[in-house]
């Protein structure tokens, strides 16, 4: 078994626990003002990227919600979508991308709908001491390059940045989601990475980054996959979850 099926077995795994958790604690369920009733623990199915957005938004969420729990499980989008195909009990998912989002149409309670937007960045080791401007630079002979994967929106958006600035690159090592490829550059390990603007502002002072104008833009979309997560994408989607989004650095939808 490759590690990044592994990864995803494991996590799958883990993700059933956390159902029997929520099926245990079902009495503790609160109901809504409309009287259809809410689960204890609502398992929330999050691209790598949102990690720290969404974890301040689950706080939000439960201060408006007294009695519930939102447990995330992180991962890249499409190990996340392959999850929820073989059957996780997640009550919500939201990726970084409308083609992996489409991949799990027929598992979703509602269609998809979107919340946010992420512009691509080039990182680099602090104060970027290999002076990387541009996409072209990192073709550059000796300079060691790292992508997420093929199938995970932060490698396939920058692939396809790659692609339409006609720049041929060897990454080192695509990673399994876009927080791997930011943890490589911070840990020397790498030059450079393509990764969200929301993974370089997280990742403050560790990093240098290079904007790209003109590389796609990310879109992001949520949806409920049981009808009890509904009320947690309809607060993603509030103006409040709105604001939160935006602080770290998301564009609104």
């Amino acid at each position: 078994m490759s590690p990044r099926r592994a990864t995803a077995a494991v996590a799958l795994a883990c993700a059933a626990a956390l159902a029997s958790l929520t099926a245990c604690g079902a009495g503790d369920s609160v109901s809504k003002p409309a009287g259809a009733r809410q689960p204890s623990k609502l398992l929330v199915f999050a691209a790598s990227s949102l990690t720290d957005a969404f974890t301040a938004i689950g706080r939000a969420y439960e201060a408006a919600h007294p009695g519930q729990k939102v447990v995330f499980s992180f991962a890249a989008s499409s190990d996340l979508v392959q999850q929820v195909q073989q059957g996780a009990p997640a009550h919500v998912i939201a990726t970084a991308s409308t083609k992996t989002m489409d991949q799990v149409a027929d598992e979703l309670a509602a269609p998809a709908q979107p919340f946010a937007r992420n512009k691509l960045v080039i990182v680099t080791e602090a104060g970027n001491p290999k002076h990387v401007s541009s996409l072209a630079d990192l073709s550059r002979h000796g300079l060691v390059v790292v992508l997420a994967e093929v199938g995970v929106p932060a490698g396939d958006y920058a692939r396809q940045a790659l692609a339409d600035a006609h720049v041929t690159v060897h990454p080192k090592s695509l990673e399994d989601n876009v927080r791997g490829v930011l943890t490589k550059v911070e840990l020397g390990e790498a030059d450079a990475g393509i990764v969200y603007v929301t993974d370089a502002l997280v990742a403050g002072k560790k990093v240098a980054s290079v904007p790209l104008v003109q590389a796609p833009v990310a879109t992001y979309p949520i949806a409920a996959v049981k009808s009890d997560g509904t009320s947690f994408v309809d607060f993603v989607r509030s103006s409040q979850g709105q604001q939160i989004l935006n602080r770290f650095g998301f564009l609104s939808p």
